[in-house]
């Protein structure tokens, strides 16, 4: 039997949102919140956070943020899952394209699903002053990978280059976003996309 080249799509979004979500299962139930495990010296650690914003755990409005943001992405994964199923029947569309852009929908997905259920499997991911766990849970983060510490000539602060941790679902994002800006910026210069 051949798989369409959507059903390809969605057996490749599908394994990414399930290893995402083993991850984060094996995080939350294995490791104590702000717990870090060095994996390779101090250059790559996982580091058990909650983010309650969006990219790198920048808070957005409060409750009605939070409120705003997960609908949000519920809108936006189904605008790229309408685009990938419409560029995945026409013909001339780079598999790279259906690629990237499977990847940032995988990647949204695997988010949502932290922020719409795992408050109400793991209640201590609710955001604090929820009026209730749906749609209020906390995104799981753990990759880290803090290169090294530096101080500005002008402050006192110790700064850590690169000192976000994300997911692997962050990562799902990041890669397809790369790789559509710099591979297939091409197609998108086209005016009928």
């Amino acid at each position: 039997m051949k798989l369409s080249k959507a059903s390809k799509l969605l057996l490749l979004g599908l394994v990414l949102v399930i290893i995402d979500q083993i991850i984060k299962v094996l995080v939350i139930s294995n490791m104590q919140l702000g717990q870090t495990i060095n994996v390779i010296g101090d250059w790559f650690k996982l580091h058990f956070v909650l983010n309650k914003g969006f990219a790198f755990g920048m808070a957005f409005g409060g409750i009605w943020g939070k409120l705003i943001l997960s609908l949000f992405r519920v809108v936006l994964f189904g605008f790229l899952c309408w685009w990938i199923n419409k560029l995945s029947k026409r013909g001339e569309v780079p598999t790279g394209v259906l690629v990237g852009l499977t990847l940032i929908t995988a990647g949204a997905l695997g988010n949502i699903v932290d922020c719409y259920f795992y408050g109400l499997i793991w209640p201590e991911t609710v955001t604090s002053g929820a009026p209730f766990a749906f749609m209020f849970g906390q995104v799981v983060d753990m990759f880290y990978f803090p290169l090294f510490d530096y101080k500005l000539p002008w402050s006192d602060q110790i700064h850590t280059f690169f000192g976000a941790v994300f997911n692997f679902a962050d990562s799902c994002v990041t890669c397809g976003a790369l790789y559509l800006i710099f591979f297939q910026y091409k197609f998108f210069t086209k005016e009928d996309i």
